[in-house]
């Protein structure tokens, strides 16, 4: 298996996954021609596309997706909820509608999807597998569960949100009400919540090797602020952390 982060932040989101020759969007954030040029440059071949799978109907992870799906004839995965609150989502060809906890197949990839935490209609994340190898997308969760440290635990591969420095977020821009909201439950993680959870993983004796720290605010969060939780977290010699960027293509990882 293999996985890119696209890009990742307030202003887009799009992660691409692979096993053997099936390959699938996990949202499409940004413009359709934004995301053809991202995949290009991650040496992804448009043809490999099979389907688009949607988290929640927030803008930042559902631009591109109608855009896409008709350009493409791709089937869009999602589920009705999110479906309904989809307003610009607009005529796609094919919908396929999925719920939590009930697995499917797309091509050679299995997928997992599984409930987060957050204010939209019915947000999602998920594991998708091939041959024992399993990566998993976990953003826009105000809230780590009992679930989500299950279905991340035998992850190979993970992308995982790391959106705001507490600190910063108290002292920053955004009227109070919206610094609620991004702190809540129903928000996003920290930086520290992120890296807590990586701990936790791995003290279960697994946990993800490899592993993409995504979603980060332009307003609320820096690079050194992530990477400072990182390096003074008790991770295995054996973990390799990358950074999402909002701008840049991520490197594309194997399993």
């Amino acid at each position: 298996m293999l996985f890119c982060v696209l890009g990742s932040g307030s202003r887009g989101n799009a992660t691409y996954v692979e096993g053997d020759s099936t390959g699938v969007l996990i949202d499409a954030g940004f413009s359709g021609r934004e995301v053809e040029g991202r995949l290009e440059a991650a040496g992804v071949g448009l043809g490999r596309l099979a389907a688009i799978l949607v988290t929640h109907e927030h803008g930042d992870h559902l631009r591109g997706v109608g855009v896409l799906a008709r350009r493409h004839r791709l089937p869009v995965y999602i589920s009705p909820a999110t479906l309904a609150a989809a307003s610009g989502l607009g005529r796609v060809p094919e919908v396929r509608e999925i719920a939590a906890g009930a697995s499917f197949t797309v091509g050679s990839l299995e997928v997992h999807p599984f409930s987060v935490s957050h204010d939209a209609a019915d947000p999602l994340g998920f594991v998708l597998s091939h041959r024992g190898r399993r990566v998993g997308y976990c953003t826009d969760t105000g809230h780590v569960s009992r679930l989500i440290r299950h279905r991340l635990a035998a992850c190979q591969g993970l992308v995982l949100e790391a959106n705001h420095d507490p600190v910063m977020l108290k002292n920053g821009p955004y009227p109070p009400e919206l610094k609620q909201r991004i702190a809540s439950r129903q928000g996003h993680l920290s930086n520290q919540d992120a890296v807590d959870l990586l701990c936790e993983l791995a003290a279960r004796g697994g946990g993800p090797a490899r592993v993409v720290l995504a979603h980060m605010s332009g307003e609320n969060n820096h690079p050194d602020a992530v990477m400072a939780c990182v390096r003074g977290a008790p991770l295995p010699d054996g973990v390799r952390v990358w950074l999402a960027r909002q701008d840049e293509v991520g490197e594309v990882i194997r399993l």
